[in-house]
């Protein structure tokens, strides 16, 4: 069985950063690429960011790329999400995920998913 927490939430001023962190339990996290995803109110699910098993290859949605960083410790089973000038519209419950197979786009490809951890940027 594989649990994901994230963690690093929190209230942050349009500009500010944030650090989400996802610990992953369970074995064989450093063989599964790993996604962030976020969903604001009264709209979909949509993706954030994609990471390779190696950390090799990242892959983020246009409107996070230059802001934001995916990153991954194997050793640790953590995943995170370095955010940098934040904006109003970031505000979000952000999931991490694991990717199962497919393409890394698409919330389908995704097996497992954590709580979620709320960011709000105010103005």
């Amino acid at each position: 069985q594989v649990q994901l927490a994230e963690s690093g939430g929190g209230l942050v001023q349009a500009g500010g950063s944030l650090r989400l962190s996802c610990a992953a339990s369970g074995r064989s996290f450093s063989i599964y690429g790993m996604g962030w995803f976020r969903q604001a109110p009264g709209k979909e699910r949509e993706f954030v960011a994609a990471i390779s098993w190696s950390g090799g290859s990242t892959y983020y949605s246009d409107s996070v790329k230059g802001r934001f960083t995916i990153s991954r410790d194997n050793a640790k089973n953590t995943v995170y999400l370095q955010m940098n000038r934040l904006k109003p519209e970031d505000t979000a419950v952000y999931y991490c995920a694991r990717l199962n197979r497919g393409t890394y786009y698409y919330t389908s490809s995704y097996d497992y998913w954590g709580q979620g951890t709320q960011v709000t940027v105010s103005s």
